[in-house]
């Protein structure tokens, strides 16, 4: 066969299989949101099923047939042409989607839709024993899933390559380990600063319909387009990328916790903002999709936290929520609220966590990841090595499995590797931040004046179209000129909070 027909052919069936994916994509959203728990069973199979039908399409013998077709073609002399780079990622998937059974790849999804179900009544129940079989099969299957798939030094890498392709659990825990020891003297300078924030501000009653309008409101004036969208409720923040025209989030609302419902929602949004922003010409194929998650959790954690918690984004909001709510807010300085907003304090629950502790969290749930894979943490075991972990680095313990260990539900899910790329998209943020302001200049004007279109035109013309292109390392180096770092983000925080703390 011709190279340019193979080419065409694998297209074809990129999107064919991307379409597929759409279906369980929106049967997963359904499932996380309105699914009676009755159809669980049934919902499980539905998946399990699609799955299958996936890996198949994924490893069909043709698809190698027709990579040897175009690889060494002229189709691929430049690699940053269109057919280089899907080319490249095509046969990165196949590589990797053939060492892996088909049995295997339903049993995960068919145990990961049961146990995300188990896991959120364990969190209604607060009773982690209910929850641990679960866990169990969920590290069993991932061990027999890095074992098929290979690895060099740690069978955590064989996960996280999933989502952060070319990444190594070593070379992060180096990061990590640096970033670390920077962040501990300023949680603790923080911690000990004579001038406090009022956190009680946020934890007043704010009536839920009401935050879901403000939320709403917020998600507007960012860019997320309502009418290529959603946003409902649900146990635990999400988005989902149906395909274009259809980017569904979905957040969770507590009466007397402003920032629970309002941040996740942020969050969301970031992540929104970026699918998009996609390239609608190149669904389907890699130049259609993101980057990686590491860079998709940028976007959402520079939406959510240096431009959220930012003082210009309340100068122009905090009038807005006054209207809103007035009885929660009435005789509250916008200084005051800003500072609450900008409470650091160590606490247990990630998702409603500081930008200066958050990471901490994160670290956490890496160290305990890569137990459980290497077999040096059992998962019965997981609730006092998670209380231990807490206290050492934040000093403070759980009092129950839903402070702790039950608060995420990324492992009832089986997305064991994905909680390290909330840190890497953090550090990715600060330096795009810092590149848009050396560029752009002072944008905190435009924000006060609920205007952020510049910084959405930026990130749509430097990250989101070029789609999946360029690995996230490498768009980061070209977007900045300086390969991911530490430093940024530990430089943004001590100036924001140091300010703010008066250390």
């Amino acid at each position: 066969m011709r190279s340019e027909a193979a080419y065409d052919e694998l297209i074809r069936r990129s999107r064919e299989e991307t379409l597929l994916a759409s279906c369980a994509e929106l049967l997963g959203w359904d499932e996380e949101t309105y699914l009676p728990r009755a159809g669980v069973g049934h919902r499980a199979n539905q998946l399990a099923l699609l799955a299958g039908m996936l890996h198949d399409r994924a490893t069909d013998p043709q698809v190698g047939d027709l990579l040897v077709a175009v690889e060494g073609s002229s189709l691929l002399t430049d690699p940053d042409l269109d057919a280089a780079v899907n080319v490249r990622e095509f046969r990165r998937v196949y590589n990797r989607s053939i060492r892996l059974p088909r049995t295997l790849v339903e049993e995960s999804t068919r145990v990961a839709s049961f146990a995300q179900q188990e896991w959120a009544a364990a969190r209604e129940e607060a009773d982690f024993t209910r929850f641990r079989p679960w866990l169990e099969k969920i590290v069993t299957l991932k061990r027999r899933e890095a074992d098929c798939l290979g690895y060099v030094r740690h069978p955590y890498d064989a996960l996280l390559e999933e989502y952060e392709p070319g990444a190594r659990s070593d070379d992060l825990a180096v990061l990590f380990a640096a970033l670390r020891e920077e962040l501990l003297p300023l949680v603790n300078a923080l911690t000990y600063a004579r001038r406090r924030p009022d956190p009680s501000i946020l934890q007043r009653d704010y009536p839920l319909d009401r935050q879901r309008v403000f939320g709403e409101m917020a998600a507007t004036a960012l860019g997320f387009d309502f009418e290529g969208g959603r946003l409902d409720t649900t146990t635990h923040p999400f988005f989902a990328s149906i395909g274009p025209g259809d980017v569904r989030i979905a957040t969770r609302y507590q009466p007397r916790q402003f920032g629970t419902a309002f941040f996740a929602t942020l969050h969301e949004v970031g992540h929104a903002l970026y699918e998009q922003g996609l390239p609608v010409e190149h669904f389907g194929t890699p130049l259609g999709a993101p980057s990686s998650l590491a860079m998709h959790e940028a976007q959402s954690r520079l939406w959510e936290n240096t431009v959220g918690r930012g003082r210009p984004f309340w100068i122009y909001f905090f009038p807005l929520a006054r209207q809103i709510f007035p009885a929660a807010l009435r005789g509250v300085k916008p200084a005051d609220f800003y500072f609450a907003v900008n409470n650091v304090e160590a606490t247990f629950v990630r998702v409603s966590a500081d930008e200066v502790t958050y990471n901490l969290h994160i670290l956490i749930r890496f160290e305990l990841e890569r137990a459980l894979m290497s077999g040096d943490l059992a998962p019965a075991d997981v609730p006092s090595a998670w209380n231990e972990a807490y206290r050492h680095y934040l000093g403070i313990t759980p009092v129950n499995d839903v402070e702790g260990c039950l608060q995420d539900g990324h492992w009832g899910a089986g997305l064991i590797g994905y909680f390290p790329t909330y840190t890497l998209g953090n550090l990715y943020a600060a330096q795009l931040f810092a590149q848009v302001r050396e560029e752009i200049g002072n944008l905190e004007h435009s924000f006060a004046l609920g205007d952020f279109a510049d910084l959405l035109t930026w990130l749509r013309d430097r990250i989101y179209e070029h789609g999946g292109r360029y690995p996230a390392g490498q768009l980061i180096e070209r977007v900045t000129g300086s390969p991911l770092a530490h430093r940024p983000l530990v430089q943004a925080l001590r100036q924001k909070y140091s300010e703010l703390y008066e250390l």
